[in-house]
């Protein structure tokens, strides 16, 4: 990772002070601002037009207290937030997370990747991301249905299908979004289908919508090996996580040829020698809300729970994050190194610190960062909408064919970038760069917004 010059650190150190105690918007900020310095040396007209410094501040930050009663008539408080972060592409797209650590550095984090990521995919959308420190885990269905009615209440005021779009993130699946939409439609009085994604297939959702993160972050895996001359053919992988995306990625690197070792929750990793057995795993996960040691009493002889140490330990080829920010640190990334690790692709979003980047760069170990290898929820977010606008509705090979081209462009586009600016093969510079170069340009295009 470079360093930037004295320029963008003085701009970074003003983002720092004007958002004071969110560390994880700065790391956020610093990790693109690292990758900057040669394309605004070529590009003066973007230091000129302050577009760094109108990147960092959203247009518009929306915060609001979420009350609910639970199942014992006990009234319950919740703060809710939505960062509309930038429209210079397209209506503010991005996920809503509902968990205790959601605060708004952690919206703001999320909405400032969601930038670049959406650049990516090469669709018009903006950026933006939002959620509750509200915890759906161990709540009835009645009152997850409470809490989301009462946090649509305030949002939906803000949302649209040509304004901001919403989908899942952690906590929010496919239950959260059809009590959200339930809400809004009845708010509202119009079934405005494109202002959700997400959705149940039979009420305006898209194939492939539920496996698309996990599926685009394996199609990626896919593509960097290939770019090596290899392929996932044989090879060993862990994936952290046990969630929609861990699963779905869990499933394609297997259908891809691979072999998933280990996955995990908060209660410990398994690991499985034979292979994640995926469907009992979507089983356990999907239906019965169970833990990864569930899997492990019914998996019997080939599977085994371990509850100290890391799933970073475990030696493997690939190695995929998708639980959280963050949950990879240096000694995590030394440990896989010396593990025989030679790809590591973010499922989740910003899972690694900057030291354990850092270490994998030296090590020669392939990185790609979430905002590339893991676009592919919002990709088919978008074709989503597409399909909302048009009243249509793919079969799922063509949308899951759609999602494996979107993917390979991707990965394409962060590779040439990478080459063009001096840097060949590295994933976050031409990430970085192709991401904000395509936003910075439209934000030139629209004058001062």
């Amino acid at each position: 990772m470079a360093a930037m010059d004295s320029q963008v650190e003085e701009l970074y150190r003003r983002v720092v002070a004007r958002n004071p105690g969110e560390a994880e918007f700065h790391q956020a900020v610093r990790e693109v601002f690292e990758s900057l310095t040669p394309v605004l040396r070529k590009n003066p007209q973007y230091t000129d037009a302050g577009i760094l410094t109108r990147l960092c501040e959203p247009e518009r930050q929306i915060i609001f207290r979420v009350p609910w009663v639970d199942d014992h008539g006990v009234v319950q408080i919740n703060r809710g937030f939505r960062v509309e972060f930038n429209s210079a592409l397209g209506p503010f797209k991005g996920g809503l997370r509902f968990h205790p650590s959601v605060y708004l550095g952690v919206v703001k984090f999320l909405g400032f990747e969601q930038i670049f990521k959406n650049a990516l995919t090469g669709l018009p959308i903006g950026g933006g991301k939002g959620g509750s420190d509200f915890d759906p885990k161990g709540r009835s269905d009645g009152e997850v249905m409470r809490f989301c009615q009462s946090f649509m209440t305030e949002l939906y005021r803000h949302l649209g299908e040509h304004t901001d779009v919403p989908a899942g993130d952690i906590g929010v699946g496919g239950r959260e979004i059809g009590y959200l939409f339930g809400q809004y439609k009845r708010i509202t009085n119009r079934y405005e289908s494109g202002v959700l994604t997400g959705k149940g297939l039979s009420w305006g959702g898209s194939q492939v919508r539920t496996e698309a993160t996990g599926y685009g972050v394996a199609f990626f895996v896919a593509e960097m090996l290939a770019a090596a001359g290899d392929s996932l053919e044989g090879k060993t992988a862990i994936v952290s996580g046990s969630g929609n995306v861990a699963i779905h990625a869990i499933e394609k690197i297997q259908q891809l040829g691979g072999r998933v070792i280990a996955c995990s929750d908060s209660s410990g990793h398994v690991i499985d020698d034979a292979g994640i057995d995926v469907e009992l795993l979507k089983e356990i996960k999907n239906s019965r809300r169970g833990r990864v040691a569930d899997y492990v009493a019914e998996r019997h002889a080939s599977a085994r729970l371990i509850t100290d140490g890391t799933i970073w330990q475990i030696p493997t080829d690939i190695a995929v994050p998708c639980a959280t920010q963050n949950e990879l640190d240096e000694l995590d990334a030394k440990a896989l190194v010396a593990g025989g690790c030679t790809v590591v692709a973010e499922g989740a979003n910003m899972p690694c610190t900057p030291d354990a980047v850092r270490t994998f760069a030296a090590s020669g170990v392939r990185f790609a960062p979430g905002k590339a290898a893991n676009a592919g929820g919002v990709a088919t977010s978008a074709l989503e909408m597409q399909q909302n606008a048009s009243r249509d509705s793919w079969d799922f090979d063509y949308t899951e064919n759609r999602l494996a081209e979107i993917m390979r462009s991707i990965h394409e586009t962060c590779l040439a970038t990478a080459e063009e600016y001096g840097t060949p093969g590295d994933y976050v510079v031409g990430a970085n760069i192709a991401g904000f170069t395509h936003v910075a340009d439209a934000m030139l295009s629209l004058g001062v917004i």
